[in-house]
């Protein structure tokens, strides 16, 4: 058994080439037998650059309201209680809507592989409906 105390850290510092916006990390379960668990919350607008998980990721929205995205498809709608698969090797990106603060819980399995920024028009603002 191991028991990992979390703690929270600032996003921008460590997590700066990974984050557009702003973003708390809190660290759930470091790389553990290649599975991490950390819960990140995003500022208005805040969203993660594309990446794709070796083994997959799931998402379960804790609160707010936010947006998700695999590359080719349009930008999802994700509120509290949602909870989301992607699937292992499948671009994607994730982060609060322009107007409103989103917390999830993020499973990531393997190795992440983290990619290029997001850029404005694959980020829509407002939210789309």
């Amino acid at each position: 058994m191991n028991i990992v105390h979390g703690h929270a850290e600032h996003g921008p510092s460590e997590h700066r080439a990974t984050v557009t916006g702003q973003a708390w990390f809190e660290s759930v379960l470091p790389a553990t037998d290649g599975t991490t668990i950390a819960t990140v919350t995003f500022a208005p607008g805040a969203r993660t650059y594309w990446h794709s998980h070796e083994h997959g990721q799931i998402l379960q929205v804790v609160s707010g309201r936010g947006l998700v995205c695999s590359e080719g498809g349009r930008p999802e709608v994700i509120q509290a209680g949602d909870s989301i698969w992607v699937p292992p090797g499948e671009r994607h990106w994730h982060g609060a809507a322009h107007d409103a603060l989103m917390t999830h819980t993020a499973i990531s399995l393997g190795t992440t592989l983290w990619a290029e920024e997001v850029t404005s028009a694959d980020y829509p603002a407002p939210v789309p409906e």
